[in-house]
């Protein structure tokens, strides 16, 4: 595993094993230079065929891409077909079933169980978190959720992410605590809209949430930063 690729800092059982990998390295150029693992974005599918495959020789399985569509569908691996399921989150409950979900700005969240034989990733932008995705995910995990641990990835930071004052209609009950004031500019926080729909899921052991793919360039893919971007992914897996 590259050294720069983030591990997630929580008290998971040691047979959960989950990180994010960054940008750096890798085959792609241009727009997408480094280790791009997104098929939708533009770049050269030979140079994302081959980053997949250096990410491939170091897991126990090739992960279960996911075709990501901003909703809250959650699948239980191993899926019913080798195809890209129409989800923006994953869950299994078999060691070896890698889920994994891309981000170049959108969050990824990281789930365990306690007992470690319980595990999943969702992709959770304004639109999944709107929608309910954590709160889907959590019930897709079939554990009391007072027994999951959440970890929240590397996301666009609330210094960074100017919205319109429209978009507090769709979170009534977090408005205002997930927003911020600047003057007269409103910046969202991901992060702590994610807490308070995990709160509200009623998942109390949260962590993360201490990165800004926008701000941190030489890290960090961020279609808001550049337009064109790669995809960063976030995988978790039971040994």
């Amino acid at each position: 595993m590259r050294k720069d690729w983030i591990i997630p800092a929580w008290p998971a059982p040691a047979n959960v094993r989950a990180f994010t990998t960054t940008r750096h390295g890798g085959a792609s150029t241009g727009a997408w230079s480094g280790f791009n693992l997104g098929t939708r974005c533009g770049d050269n599918a030979h140079h994302v065929a081959q980053n997949r495959a250096d990410l491939n020789a170091i897991l126990p399985a090739a992960p279960q891409w996911l075709h990501q569509v901003h909703g809250t569908r959650v699948v239980t691996l191993p899926a019913e077909s080798t195809a890209e399921p129409e989800a923006d989150a994953a869950v299994t409950f078999e060691p070896g079933r890698v889920c994994a979900v891309l981000t170049a700005d959108c969050l990824p969240v990281f789930f365990c169980n306690r007992k470690g034989n319980r595990a999943g990733v969702a992709h959770a932008g304004w639109r999944g978190l709107a929608g309910g995705v954590l709160q889907a995910i959590v019930e897709a995990l079939e554990e009391e959720p007072a027994e999951l641990l959440a970890w929240l990835g590397p996301a666009i930071g609330p210094t960074a992410y100017e919205v319109g004052v429209e978009l507090t209609r769709e979170f009534p009950a977090e408005y205002p605590a997930g927003f911020i004031r600047r003057g007269d500019r409103l910046l969202l926080d991901l992060y702590a809209l994610a807490r308070l729909k995990l709160a509200q899921a009623g998942v109390v052991h949260i962590g993360g949430g201490n990165y800004c793919t926008f701000t941190e360039s030489d890290r960090f893919f961020s279609y808001r930063r550049d337009g064109v971007s790669g995809r960063m992914a976030s995988l978790i897996w039971l040994d």
